[in-house]
């Protein structure tokens, strides 16, 4: 029985599949990455993001991640916008997606107050990318070198990333099963603002039904769209959902390339030859008043190269640490997420495993932080974030403990180098999570400079006891 489960998983990792599907998913994310390069490298004040700043907050174990001196960090996005036209044309593949991989790594963990998931769902899209043949069909690469070129690539390259996109988007409707949101929030504070000075027929929909269907159908098309995508029947119109959703997404929230890499991503879910089916159908359509027939190209099995003992022994150890490697990496996905079941209190609240876990525009958060320094001598000292920070920053830490955290060991070592004496620091943090009056988010009794970032923030965060304003049920 062993062996047979062993067959069929090496038959399904390793079956033939279209190349095509796979090909036009790298030039689409390979556009993707053109397109942040070239928004954040020529239009985006980068020294508003990163040096009008007297700190960056950094994720744990990568402090050491640091921004180049100029003109290094505009002439990285630079590098990324060629690595990534290396991506889309297949020019010098594994070097320009690696490099893409690198750069937009490092652009990420420069600052943690800049966490988007759209950027953490492209920096494992590129991993899985640095490993899958995708310059195997209409590259440069392929037509530089005609032994790498295929028609046909394994199947583990397509699933690896159709298995992460389901594992996204299942976790995306998972995490709003929550007490807010089932209760209309922060829906209902979105839909209200927005439609303020809209028309009536937009103020009607923002009526509670209205704000229900819309909070109830992001669950619904998530946790059941996403399994239906699967399956070839259903599969065209769900997609046909989540355009729509993403795309009205796109115009009235701030995300990014997020709704457009996720539908890119989506498209991987149709048949691996989905490409040349569209080609077929078009030029059917412009040959049918000639009476032209296109055929279809059939794309033909490809066997193993012949070879002796050590290439058959080779083979099998490389077709091993393939299955185990994204069966590890796939296990990681879905159990990531779930770290913040292990800490109490409100994950909304204290963030403690709100980051990594796929908590997309799942709550809205306003607050405001100031910090007392106090030294030996008794001397304290209020200092207001925004006469160190950035705006962006500002706006940010007053809800994040971790970020509250860092600043406080900032003004920690600041003041203790002023005038030599040990100092504690002190902050008084105010926070609204979804609509709520705003509550007490730091217990002000403790010393900041004296917890260790590994201590559960639950130990110094206070809970959660304030109530929504309107529930629904």
């Amino acid at each position: 029985m062993i062996d047979g489960v062993k067959v069929l998983i090496h038959r399904f990792f390793f079956r033939k599949v279209d190349t095509a599907s796979l090909a036009v998913f790298r030039m689409m994310f390979g556009t993707l990455l053109l397109f942040e390069a070239i928004n954040y490298g020529a239009f985006l004040c980068l020294d508003c993001m990163y040096r009008d700043t007297e700190l960056l907050f950094k994720y744990p174990f990568f402090e050491w991640v640091h921004v180049p001196p100029e003109p290094w960090l505009r002439l990285s996005y630079a590098v990324l916008g060629v690595a990534a036209i290396g991506v889309i044309t297949g020019t010098f593949y594994r070097l320009s997606i690696i490099l893409c991989t690198v750069l937009f790594s490092w652009h990420f963990l420069l600052d943690q107050a800049l966490y988007l998931n759209h950027y953490y769902m492209a920096i494992l899209i590129c991993v899985i990318l640095c490993f899958a043949p995708a310059n195997r069909l209409w590259s440069v690469d392929a037509w530089r070198k005609p032994a790498l070129r295929a028609e046909t690539v394994p199947n583990w390259s397509r699933f690896w990333l159709c298995a992460q996109l389901e594992i996204i988007l299942l976790y995306a409707g998972i995490v709003k099963i929550n007490h807010d949101w089932l209760n209309l929030e922060p829906m209902r504070l979105w839909m209200t603002n927005r439609s303020q000075d809209e028309a009536a027929l937009f103020q009607f929909l923002t009526q509670d039904w209205g704000i229900a269907a819309a909070s109830y159908g992001a669950i619904a098309l998530h946790l059941i769209g996403a399994p239906l995508l699967l399956w070839r029947r259903t599969r065209l119109a769900v997609f046909c959902l989540y355009a729509f959703f993403h795309l009205t997404n796109a115009m009235v929230f701030d995300i990014g390339i997020f709704p457009f890499m996720t539908l890119a991503a989506t498209l991987l879910l149709f048949d691996p030859d989905w490409p040349r089916q569209v080609v077929r159908w078009w030029l059917t359509r412009q040959n049918a008043d000639t009476g032209h027939r296109w055929h279809a190209l059939t794309v033909p099995a490809e066997s193993a190269p012949h070879s002796g003992p050590a290439g058959a022994t080779s083979r099998r150890l490389l077709s091993v640490m393939i299955v185990t490697g994204v069966c590890i990496w796939l296990v990681l996905q879905v159990v990531v997420p779930l770290r913040h079941l292990a800490a109490p209190g409100n994950v909304a609240w204290n963030e403690d495993g709100h980051q990594f876990s796929w908590r997309m525009k799942l709550r809205s958060k306003q607050g405001t932080v100031r910090f007392i320094v106090v030294s030996e001598d008794g001397k304290r000292t209020v200092v207001n974030p925004a006469n160190h920070l950035n705006p962006r920053q500002v706006r940010t830490i007053a809800c994040i403990p971790d970020l509250i955290w860092q600043f406080a060991r900032f003004l920690d070592e600041r003041h203790r180098g002023i005038d030599g004496q040990d100092v504690k620091v002190y902050a008084q943090a105010s926070c609204s999570l979804n609509d709520r009056p705003a509550a007490n988010l730091v217990d002000n009794r403790v010393d900041l400079s004296s917890i260790p970032r590994d201590e559960p923030v639950s130990h110094w965060i206070l809970p959660l006891d304030t109530p929504l304003r309107k529930t629904w049920f």
